[in-house]
């Protein structure tokens, strides 16, 4: 687990001009806390402790702002920039190398427990601020999503998607290069 924190953390002095230091990273970003209580809490969601799992992702919410259910599968290097009001729901999968800023919701729309209910979202994704991606739609690799779009759809990889309801504005092929 340090070393993914470790790697998330240099993810984010990478992506984050106003990050000065890892240290700074460590200590001030809320959304590389979220991701250490996420995964504390995830692993003892798998493992049958759903109430000792919920305890710790509601105090991570209250601490950090951004809500991750510890059901929730999270890649590597995921940045959350500015993550006040961001909520990642149960069944959602983030990849790997993926931005969410501020506001972003990976949400449900109904359905029943034991069911595919919130999005999957590709590895390299950039998803701007205030977007709504809502119920077991799929985000293609290195796709964008505009500030304020809400996604009832598919978005396939590459593409460009804008608006409410978003509708896909440039879609170029873009291949995702694994970092290693």
């Amino acid at each position: 687990m340090l070393k993914q924190l470790i790697d998330d953390s240099k993810n984010i002095l990478k992506k984050d001009p106003a990050a000065r230091s890892l240290v700074q990273v460590f200590l001030l970003y809320p959304g590389i806390k979220a991701l250490i209580w996420h995964r504390i809490a995830h692993y003892l969601y798998s493992h049958g402790h759903h109430l000792a799992a919920g305890f710790i992702s509601q105090h991570s919410r209250r601490i950090t702002g951004i809500e991750i259910h510890p059901g929730a599968l999270i890649g590597r290097r995921l940045f959350i920039d500015h993550g006040m009001g961001v909520v990642i729901g149960e069944t959602a999968i983030v990849g790997d190398d993926v931005t969410l800023y501020h506001g972003v919701t990976l949400g449900g729309v109904g359905g029943s427990r034991g069911t595919k209910r919130h999005p999957t979202v590709g590895n390299g994704v950039e998803i701007g601020s205030g977007a709504k991606i809502l119920g077991p739609v799929s985000i293609g690799s290195a796709a964008r999503i505009g500030a304020n779009s809400v996604v009832l759809t598919d978005i396939p990889a590459g593409a460009t998607a804008v608006g409410s309801p978003a509708r896909i504005v440039d879609k170029k092929e873009k291949h995702y290069v694994y970092a290693i």
